[in-house]
């Protein structure tokens, strides 16, 4: 295996995208797949929401790359921009990596999964496209996987507020930024996960993204699990961090399952 750390920033080099690219074997081509780790816009919590999520999709067929992206005071587009940037350098070099530049997708976790939402959603967005010089449509994943996702400004203020730079956000700010007021029928598919009992983003955060990815007719599929703190991450002992509420043997499933949903996207 390849490791790389790739400047994302001319001016911050705490923002970059670590490689993770398995030794090519002939006749295999991978997916490649950004992982992008939670925090609230206010870190990144990449020790258990980065590599580990990373190592656990290899063994699926996947190359991976980890965002570490602009927190403490970024804006919106900021970190959207930081990501499309990410998508770009993986499809611009899909022949040296070994990927299908077809097959890129993105998984985030709460705050990190409303950025993996936006790239599937906001990439319309001149802004982001004007600031890396491609065509919107260039650096739209082909699907997005959330896990327990930060969605609506109504379940969920804090990190929104946090990516708005706003302490009292107008409606239309949370509007712009919320991702089920955003979907429509070019949305990339969604692979979203989250527990009922989520006590920092709230279920209905879920809930509302797939009604509205169901209602534009856009492909989605959606496990709701009764019972785990936030955080769960891979569900077992690598980022369990000794905490036990986060071992959960059938939440650790989802990788696999994400891997065939995304397998089997047409």
């Amino acid at each position: 295996m390849i490791f790389s750390r790739i400047p994302l920033s001319n001016t911050d080099d705490n923002v970059y995208l670590d490689a993770y690219v398995a030794d090519r074997v002939d006749g295999f081509t991978r997916k490649a797949i950004v992982v992008i780790p939670g925090g609230g816009y206010a870190n990144v919590c990449s020790t258990r929401e980065g590599e580990p999520i990373a190592m656990a999709f290899m063994p699926y067929g996947y190359n991976a790359f980890v965002l570490h992206y602009s927190v403490n005071g970024a804006t919106y587009p900021t970190q959207l921009i930081e990501l499309a940037k990410a998508i770009k350098y993986v499809k611009d070099n899909a022949d040296e990596l070994n990927i299908d530049p077809n097959n890129i997708f993105t998984v985030g976790f709460s705050a990190g999964g409303h950025l993996s939402a936006s790239a599937g959603v906001l990439w319309k967005d001149k802004r982001v496209s004007e600031a890396i010089g491609v065509p919107a449509e260039y650096v739209k994943p082909r699907g997005t996987m959330l896990i327990y996702p930060v969605i609506n400004g109504n379940y969920h203020s804090y990190s929104l507020k946090r990516l708005l730079g706003k302490e009292e956000p107008s409606k239309s700010d949370i509007d712009m930024v919320s991702i089920d007021k955003n979907i429509d029928k070019d949305s990339s598919p969604a692979f979203i996960l989250h527990t009922a009992n989520d006590e920092i983003v709230d279920v209905r955060n879920s809930i509302e993204a797939a009604h509205a990815y169901a209602t534009n007719g856009v492909p989605f599929e959606l496990h709701i699990y009764p019972d785990s703190p936030h955080g769960v991450a891979l569900g077992n002992e690598i980022t369990g961090s000794q905490n036990k509420n986060w071992i959960r043997p059938n939440i650790a499933e989802w990788v696999r399952m994400a891997a065939c949903w995304a397998d089997k996207l047409k």
